[in-house]
């Protein structure tokens, strides 16, 4: 369950929407991906050991507060959670660009329909940890197909067509500064591999569950990326792809047939549906285990009948709801843009922090330090504006911290 909750984090909209995304950069998107990989592994590694060498089931901010004090872990913990309602609210949003292909009638209001698809995972979740587990190794094995099919596309046509199926390679090289922008943009479907590490305390055995499945999760989830994603971006007309929302039925119709290419739109809405189930479930773990440290207000930390931190779910569920109608007017493809640099530069922090811990205490230098270069370059990449942004989001959810406090000082005798 647990590597199916990291992969399931992982292959959802971003992936299946990025190759549009990326279509303008050519061959520097491939540069790119490549960096990422490798940067994703690097803090892949740091992360699964700093949660073997704890004494027990932790998460992310609980790592940062031990090192660098309760304020810093609760700026890293609240950072991480806004990340994952804003990863819920642009994953939905893909999951009705794909379902729009077969139900048009979703795409004439996508706000709602997204609405409704984060409301319908949010339920599931609800009912208990084992049914939000259960649905995530059905889409896990589901959302498969579509990049199956896709990578034994692209094999058959450059087995029949070799390199001339490709985009040339260009004459002037790569570009650094392209590389970085694509880089910022491909690290989006990346966000995910530290899932396991924030619900650790749900995980069975986490001291040897969660490191696997963290590391193998974004390994195999980064070597697929690479293939498909280059593959479509740089197989078809770079225009064509830039303006599809759905970019890898286009491919399937373009080199296969659009009978198959309906199922893969099909697979692929499943396959974001189980990546918004995969941080809902995350969305009510984070506030809720900061608040059995007394990080945030107690109110986050009660759970219902089944153990379920119902309200922390919802109202992560709320957030998500409300920033998809606040940004109905943008285009599908521009708003994805926009919040995957968002989500990716707010879990960006979370990723620096860790690797400051790891440096700190000396374990898995080199990749930390590795990891940390990597981050800041991101950060960079996804541009000052973007991370500005993201800087304003984390520290916004000081007063809750401050009302943690306050609750902390009145218990005491």
């Amino acid at each position: 369950m647990s590597i199916a909750l990291v992969t399931g984090s992982m292959i959802g909209s971003g992936v299946f929407l990025l190759p549009a995304s990326l279509a303008p950069f050519g061959w520097n998107a491939v540069a790119g991906w490549a960096i990422t990989i490798a940067g994703a592994l690097c803090l892949a590694h740091v992360l699964a050991r700093l949660t073997a060498a704890a004494d027990g089931p932790i998460g992310p901010a609980e790592l940062v507060e031990r090192s660098f004090g309760p304020v810093a872990g609760f700026l890293i913990g609240f950072s991480f959670w806004v990340s994952v309602w804003a990863a819920t609210a642009t994953i939905s949003i893909g999951a009705i660009s794909y379902a729009a292909s077969f139900l048009p009638i979703l795409g004439l209001h996508p706000a709602l329909s997204a609405t409704g698809v984060i409301w319908a995972v949010t339920l599931i979740n609800l009912i208990g940890t084992r049914t939000a587990g259960g649905f995530q190794l059905v889409t896990t094995i589901l959302k498969l197909l579509p990049l199956i099919i896709v990578a034994v596309l692209i094999f058959l046509v450059l087995g029949q067509q070799g390199t001339a199926a490709i985009t040339p390679y260009p004459a002037q090289g790569l570009s650094l500064g392209l590389v970085n922008q694509a880089a910022a943009i491909t690290l989006w479907a990346m966000v995910g591999f530290e899932a396991a590490c924030a619900a650790s305390g749900r995980i069975e055995n986490p001291a040897r569950n969660v490191p696997r499945a963290t590391f193998v999760g974004a390994l195999s989830c980064g070597v697929i990326y690479l293939i498909v994603c280059s593959g479509i971006a740089l197989m078809l007309p770079a225009d064509q792809v830039a303006t599809s929302n759905a970019p890898f039925e286009l491919f399937v119709a373009t080199f296969w047939s659009p009978g198959p290419a309906a199922f893969v739109a099909l697979f692929a809405a499943i396959s974001a549906a189980g990546a918004v189930n995969g941080w809902v479930l995350v969305q009510g773990e984070v506030p809720y285990e900061m608040a059995q440290r007394r990080m945030m207000p107690a109110w986050f930390g009660k759970t219902a009948a089944n153990g379920v931190p119902a309200r922390a779910v919802m109202i992560g569920s709320l957030l998500a709801t409300l920033l998809v109608l606040t940004n109905s007017s943008r285009s599908m493809g521009g708003l994805f843009t926009f919040m995957a640099l968002l989500t990716t530069s707010v879990t960006l922090w979370l990723y620096l922090a860790c690797a400051l811990v790891a440096l700190k205490r000396r374990i898995a230098m080199p990749f930390a330090l590795a990891g940390l270069l990597f981050g800041l370059w991101s950060l960079w990449g996804a541009g000052l504006t973007v991370s500005f942004y993201a800087f304003l989001l984390m520290i916004a959810g000081l007063p809750l911290y401050w009302w943690a406090q306050r609750e902390r000082t009145s218990a005491l005798p």
